[in-house]
């Protein structure tokens, strides 16, 4: 009787053992779109939010087949003059998160490829710190789209 109480009692802290290892939560990326510029031979601007996971990580870089070369950017204010300074990485904190957004980080998009643009989306690679490759699809906005403003409730848009 002793053998079949001795193996339960190795055995009940196994399940609480084995919730205790369960996989960290992932760093991701959302929210990924493109502002498309209406000069072909400008820049369009990328933007997306990063989300940290249990481990804190860094945004090395972004690829994409769809464009010649993608660089991340942030716009700063110094002494009442905005300027756009290229940077190299971006910390993600553990569980925290980072919006590459307008008038902020962002992403540098030149030469866009005409198929992207025919879809409406394109494929980023976000390279992080820890190894991580993160597939992203990211709607792209044409400029039309972007500048629209929206009409307000009661006012009907000028023909």
């Amino acid at each position: 009787m002793r053998a079949p109480l001795a193996l339960f009692t190795l055995a009940a802290p196994l399940p609480l053992a084995l919730a205790a290892c369960g996989d960290p939560a992932p760093t991701y990326v959302d929210q990924a779109w493109v502002r498309l510029s209406p000069n072909k031979d400008m820049p369009s601007a990328g933007y997306f939010v990063a989300h940290g996971g249990d481990m804190g990580t860094q945004l090395r870089g972004v690829i994409t087949d769809y464009a010649l070369k993608v660089e991340m950017h942030e716009s700063l204010t110094r002494d009442g003059m905005t300027t756009m300074e290229r940077i190299e990485s971006v910390d993600i904190p553990a569980k925290g998160k980072v919006a590459f957004a307008p008038g902020g980080k962002h992403l540098m998009i030149f030469g866009v490829n005409d198929t992207a643009i025919s879809r409406g989306k394109m494929q980023f690679t976000f390279l992080m710190a820890n190894g991580d490759r993160l597939l992203v699809d990211a709607v792209i906005r044409k400029p039309e789209a972007a500048a629209a403003p929206v009409p307000k409730a009661g006012n009907a848009p000028a023909p």
